[in-house]
């Protein structure tokens, strides 16, 4: 009896210096890693960052699946034929019909076709509520290559446009959007059309203020050319730090002893302009942006 009870004690003592040992050899790091990651990123750094490659350069990279998958993100069905026109270049099928003799169309006619829905929608929707000087304002905003350039790249065109130019050129990329928008009305319609620039294009206007978006060069004298049956006269209301880096000038703009607006700055040409600013905000944006 005895010395079975001590067979299992060493059998317990075995097994517990054994787990131990595996333990520690689990935690070990060989003294070679550290010298080897280090000559590595040595080299890394040596030969400098890489240099950005298409996505099309990877391995598993598979254009129709990639463009079936475009549409479902998107929530959108595009006839698989306008959506392939819609993202080849000029260049590109200039070069394909040259070198391999084929008969690649372009997306020309699509890019002219994308920037009328989109310019007429613009204006339809904006003109609901606000003014033709606002109406251009945010319709110039919108369109520019920038801004469509940008929601062309969250949408996911950047690696399934078919161009010779590496990294894409951001007119390359606004046309490209153009173009989606013309494949989509002519796959889904123009009002599944519509309700994509909704939620992808005028969304871009949200956390935007009307001055962020429209830069006046002298908001006074836009304001007096605007209001010129009022005789609008600027006062001095008050003032601060005079003579110091921290002067403050506070101006009203009156019509008729009737407080227009008013507005702060460094100097009374600024506080001055900051008045009129105010005062064309309350004119043209007496409501919020009813699509943000």
């Amino acid at each position: 009896m005895l010395k079975s009870i001590q067979l299992i004690n060493l059998f317990k003592l075995t097994l517990k210096s054994t787990n131990s040992t595996q333990s520690a050899q689990s935690r070990e790091i060989k003294r070679w890693v550290a010298p080897t990651l280090r000559e590595l990123q040595r080299r890394k750094d040596k030969c400098g960052p890489e240099k950005p490659e298409p996505r099309s350069n990877h391995l598993e990279w598979n254009y129709e699946a990639e463009l079936f998958a475009f549409g479902k993100r998107l929530g959108e069905d595009f006839h698989q034929n306008l959506l392939k026109k819609a993202l080849i270049q000029k260049e590109y099928a200039r070069d394909k019909n040259e070198n391999e003799n084929l008969q690649l169309e372009d997306n020309s006619e699509m890019i002219l076709n994308g920037k009328d829905i989109i310019n007429n929608f613009l204006y339809k929707e904006f003109n609901k509520s606000y003014p033709d000087v606002i109406v251009k304002v945010l319709k110039d905003y919108l369109t520019r290559e920038k801004i469509l350039a940008e929601v062309a790249v969250a949408i996911g065109l950047k690696d399934i446009v078919l161009t010779k130019e590496f990294p894409i050129e951001v007119k390359t990329l606004s046309n490209t959007f153009c173009a989606i928008i013309a494949a989509l009305e002519k796959s889904s319609g123009l009002e599944t059309t519509q309700k994509f620039l909704n939620d992808f294009l005028i969304a871009q206007l949200r956390g935007k203020e009307l001055f962020d978006i429209w830069n006046l060069e002298n908001p006074y004298l836009f304001l007096k050319d605007l209001l010129k049956n009022e005789q609008i006269e600027p006062r001095l209301c008050n003032q601060s730090g005079i003579n110091t880096i921290l002067a403050n000038y506070q101006v009203g703009l009156f019509s008729e002893k009737k407080l227009l607006g008013i507005g702060f700055g460094e100097n009374v040409e600024v506080a001055k302009n900051t008045a009129a600013l105010d005062v064309l905000n309350k004119i043209y944006m007496k409501k919020k942006f009813s699509f943000v």
